[in-house]
């Protein structure tokens, strides 16, 4: 079921429910402040019996866009499960960080450096699929591998860029921008085998195999030491989140 239920036009909405529930162990959450900031979803589950906490976009609310609190949401429920020891599992389809005056005038920079940091700083199982699409500095706070995440997949049909390819070919070509250089675009920029070479993924799956590929890899993960984490030489008592 898994094959077919993300929309393949980026545009398209769904709910993201939908996918974390055929992954998670019997299809059942326990959701954290579901009333508050829905364009992103926070909630508890297990899977393959363990538990997990799971940060995933919510296209069917505000296209899954990150605004200020939502970043806030997902940054206090990263930093939350790092707490108590608790592998974090993301899925994301995220199109950027929501523009507008009102947004920056709140801040919306310090916001999403909130979310960064958590991810950044937990030394927790860090897991993470892209679903459908990953935008911009979107792409980079939602468990990037940049962030030092344990395992980064993404499903075939997924992409990973700067912008999507309308976008982007209107700025490079302005007024000769056509579908085909649109297709053109993303084939060659947005193919999440792109980001397979460069790096930026580990693996591009079937999304069949989603809940099967995260469960092998929490168990490889289970005794994961943050002492092996790569440290900074110069030694201090904690890092400096950005409020």
């Amino acid at each position: 079921a898994l094959d077919h239920i993300v929309p393949a036009g980026a545009d398209v909405v769904y709910d993201v429910l939908d996918v974390v529930r055929r992954v998670v162990d019997h299809g059942w959450l326990l959701e954290a402040a579901p009333a508050h900031a829905r364009n992103v979803v926070t909630a508890f589950a297990r899977l393959d019996g363990r538990a997990v906490g799971v940060v995933a976009n919510q296209p069917a609310h505000l296209a899954g866009v990150l605004d200020g609190d939502a970043s806030t949401k997902a940054a206090r429920f990263v930093r939350f499960c790092d707490a108590f020891r608790i592998p974090v599992v993301s899925f994301v389809d995220v199109p950027g960080f929501l523009p507008g005056r009102d947004q920056e005038a709140g801040g919306i920079i310090r916001h999403g450096a909130k979310l960064l940091f958590a991810y950044a700083e937990a030394t927790v199982p860090k897991l993470a699929v892209v679903l459908r699409k990953a935008y911009g500095g979107a792409y980079c706070v939602m468990s990037s591998s940049h962030l030092r995440g344990d395992l980064n997949l993404v499903w075939p049909t997924a992409e990973i860029a700067v912008m999507g390819a309308k976008a982007a070919v209107q700025v490079l070509h302005g007024e000769k921008a056509s579908l085909e250089l649109e297709a053109a675009h993303a084939e060659e920029q947005c193919n999440p085998l792109m980001a397979l070479h460069e790096g930026y993924v580990h693996e591009v799956i079937q999304p069949r195999r989603t809940r099967a590929r995260l469960i092998e890899e929490l168990r490889l993960l289970e005794h994961k030491d943050p002492r092996m984490m790569p440290l900074p030489d110069v030694p201090k008592r904690h890092a400096n989140m950005p409020l």
